[in-house]
């Protein structure tokens, strides 16, 4: 046989197979087609409405789906996508809190330590310009001590000078400066100066060391009185800023040719002293209803600081504004307990004034920032207070602005950003729509010869009628 006969034979044998092949192939499709062309009458009848219902084909049924559980992610994914928003804040305040965690825990451990001669005497001096009975200088006091420094308390009598030294800490020193005699409190801070300039040995037969200022810390007073401005006379408002706001500048006055002179010990890179301001943040951040004297106070202290900051910043003299929040003072301050609610309180006020303003006030003075603390919670700790004053001493913490305490940055933020009238809405602050008629004989209740409220107690203001000059309601003092 040839090969021409074995390929025939061999093109004959796979004739059957293909035979097959192509055969299922063709009924594989008439099938599907006829499948097709079936369901297609049959949806078509189903539809159909004058065709009988026991002739109407039922509709096919769906194909049976099947249910396959979602994993934990992604359900979370599914979450994530229907809460973008809220997704977005959650994860800005988990990366906040965070990193205010990291931050604290890293400068909790840092150490906080002076500078001391090889021999361990102590070499830098700070000078708290602040009221020994402040609870805040006592604490800074003792903590610098603790620290290292040797703490210079600006005393202004002898009672103040005897608080200091019932501290019984022996590197805790009074500094008597009488601010109100300007050549008194000159001969004092060149007397000081006299004082750095010379040499101290911490103990007998041991080399002396010259000391260095550091920094100079002003602490106005932090107690303000809460009233309508209505309520408060002229006196009042001139001893408050006597003692609140013009003794705390005559104080840094008095030490600007201190700090501009830069005492340097011989044979040692010139230092600068740092200056820091504290003030109060919480109320004059937002200025409440009834928070006149110290929103003015804190205010023009803050206006103050910014002027004296440009000032000693050619100087390279760096000024530090503290903004101090709310502290738990536990351990300085004996734990009171006042019977006197707030309406007990306008009971003083002339009746004029307690129709006017005496719902307010007391709806203010039961809010949640009461008198500038933070209702229901005890404060930040003051450890937070010390350590931040270090790190602003040592250089570590160069900022002009320091909000430090319970609600400084908070309140800072709402200050700038959320409108007046929906702060003091939330303090409680309504309208007053009935108010008082003006009479002439007004000036009766509030008493004519000095004036004497209904508890008769006597004013120092009273209100007139229209003079000659047409002015009308004008505070005068007696």
């Amino acid at each position: 046989m040839s090969a021409d006969d074995q390929q025939f034979l061999d093109v004959l044998s796979s004739l059957p197979n293909q035979i097959r092949r192509y055969s299922t192939d063709v009924a594989d499709y008439v099938d599907k087609t006829v499948d097709k062309a079936a369901d297609s009458v049959r949806d078509s009848l189903a539809s159909v409405a004058w065709l009988p219902d026991y002739i109407r084909p039922s509709p096919p049924r769906p194909p049976p789906v099947a249910i396959v559980p979602m994993t934990a992610y992604e359900k979370l994914q599914d979450w994530v996508s229907r809460h973008k928003i809220l997704t977005g804040v959650m994860v800005l305040g988990v990366t906040y809190v965070t990193y205010k965690a990291v931050r604290t825990s890293k400068s909790m451990r840092k150490s906080r330590r002076a500078k001391r001669a090889k021999n361990g005497g102590r070499l830098e001096v700070v000078v708290i310009a602040g009221s020994p009975t402040l609870p805040l200088t006592k604490s800074l006091s003792l903590d610098m001590e603790r620290k290292g420094f040797i703490v210079y308390v600006v005393c202004g009598s002898l009672e103040e000078e005897v608080m200091v030294q019932n501290l019984s800490r022996p590197d805790i020193r009074p500094l008597g400066i009488d601010i109100t005699d300007p050549p008194s409190a000159g001969s004092s801070i060149e007397r000081f100066a006299t004082y750095l300039q010379t040499p101290h040995a911490a103990v007998p037969r041991t080399r002396a060391n010259y000391l260095t200022l550091t920094s100079i810390i002003l602490i106005p007073s932090l107690n303000y009185q809460t009233s309508p401005i209505a309520t408060i006379p002229p006196s009042s408002f001139a001893d408050l800023f006597n003692t609140h706001l013009l003794h705390p500048i005559l104080t840094i006055q008095s030490f600007l040719p201190l700090l501009t002179s830069r005492i340097t010990p011989p044979g040692e890179t010139p230092t600068t002293p740092k200056v820091l301001v504290f003030t109060p943040s919480i109320i004059s951040s937002i200025n409440p209803p009834f928070h006149a004297p110290e929103a003015t106070v804190c205010s023009a202290l803050s206006a103050f600081t910014e002027v004296l900051t440009g000032e000693l910043r050619p100087l390279a003299i760096p000024v530090t504004h503290i903004h101090l929040g709310t502290f738990d003072f536990a351990g300085f301050v004996p734990t009171r307990h006042s019977n006197l609610l707030p309406a007990a309180e306008t009971t003083a006020w002339p009746e004029s004034a307690r129709h006017v303003y005496g719902k307010n006030y007391v709806a203010q003075s039961s809010s949640a920032i009461s008198a500038g603390r933070i209702r229901g919670l005890r404060g930040s700790s003051l450890r937070e207070l010390h350590n931040a004053v270090f790190d602003v001493i040592d250089g570590s913490d160069q900022s002009g602005v320091v909000r430090i305490g319970l609600g400084a940055g908070l309140y800072g933020f709402v200050g700038r950003w959320v409108p007046r009238g929906l702060v003091s809405w939330m303090m409680g602050i309504r309208n007053v729509e009935e108010l008082s008629t003006w009479t002439e004989g007004s000036s009766t209740s509030s008493g004519s010869d000095g004036g004497s409220s209904e508890n008769g107690e006597a004013s120092e203001f009273i209100a007139i009628g229209r003079d000659a000059d047409g002015g009308a309601n004008v505070w005068k003092e007696d």
